[in-house]
């Protein structure tokens, strides 16, 4: 799941949110460590511009530290990227921050990329924001030999070249997963051919079989092998009948019908799923995580 408080766009946070803080997230990360979720996720922007503002809110922790926050008070809910917008950053930065991210935690990184969204962002930074595609194709490359093995990386790119610098700590896994995020043709092509993972962003269910095939064949084309992890985000949840207003795009009821509900994502062959739940405060959200881990997860 992603984690709230963290970000707290106007389009999914809960009015709750806005009050919270440190002590909520390591509730929050606790309880998803204690009742079996694959991993908790942070989002990545440096900052918000006024005309963005309102509907995107500045609320925006950084996810390094957050993640790195959270492993100390975890012991093996993985940590997400969702998703680290890589460009902003010289790779071997960015692999300097993740190395030691997974180093901490005990290899429980999973690393996920995103091209960008926001004009100023790259502005400010000094990224070309119409090139930030050709950007990030060359920076998850670049992340795979700074991220390897080896201590002294070796990368000779159109935007980066780097060799015989060292890097320690390496991380804990021998191979830190990169999961791509998006849904843009260019985002799928990338996930595709670059990709461990396909986070999608906001496709529906009845879009998810075409953009699923398309991966597929796009990573058969390549002659790519390894196995892909494809993920969803589902409609917002509740377990049981709420007392109050969840909108009408939410799934509610018992845990075998919302379970019924979600196994259809498996048959469209999606392999893992980020879920939210609608929630009024942070204890209800927790209650709300600790009965999804109980009792409906299982019967997926």
């Amino acid at each position: 799941m992603q984690l709230p408080v963290q970000s707290q766009s106007t389009m999914y946070a809960e009015a709750w949110e806005a009050d919270a803080g440190p002590g909520d997230l390591v509730e929050i990360a606790r309880t998803a460590d204690r009742s079996g979720f694959d991993y908790v996720a942070s989002c990545d922007h440096v900052a918000i511009p006024r005309r963005l503002a309102a509907a995107m809110s500045t609320v925006w922790y950084d996810p390094v530290a957050t993640l790195g926050f959270l492993a100390g008070v975890t012991e093996r809910v993985r940590l997400l990227s969702h998703v680290a917008v890589v460009g902003f950053r010289h790779p071997l930065l960015t692999a300097k921050q993740y190395a030691t991210l997974d180093h901490l935690s005990g290899g429980r990184l999973i690393l996920g990329v995103g091209a960008g969204h926001v004009q100023e962002e790259f502005e400010v930074l000094g990224v070309d924001f119409e090139r930030r595609g050709a950007v990030l194709d060359e920076c998850v490359d670049a992340l795979r030999a700074a991220l390897g093995p080896d201590e002294f990386p070796t990368h000779h790119g159109k935007l980066y070249d780097f060799e015989g610098l060292g890097q320690q700590p390496r991380p804990a896994q021998e191979r830190v997963p990169v999961w791509v995020g998006g849904s843009s043709p260019a985002a799928v092509r990338r996930a595709a051919v670059r990709g461990d993972g396909w986070l999608p962003q906001g496709d529906p269910r009845d879009r998810l079989p075409e953009q699923i095939a398309r991966v597929r064949r796009l990573r058969e084309e390549a002659g790519v092998s390894d196995p892909l992890t494809v993920g969803a985000i589902t409609e917002p949840l509740y377990v049981g009948e709420p007392g109050w207003s969840v909108g009408r795009r939410t799934l509610t009821g018992a845990p075998e019908a919302l379970a019924e509900s979600l196994r259809a994502y498996r048959a469209m062959g999606v392999h893992q799923i980020q879920v939210r739940f609608r929630s009024r405060s942070r204890s209800e959200l927790t209650d709300q995580m600790a009965a999804f881990g109980s009792e409906v997860a299982p019967l997926l």
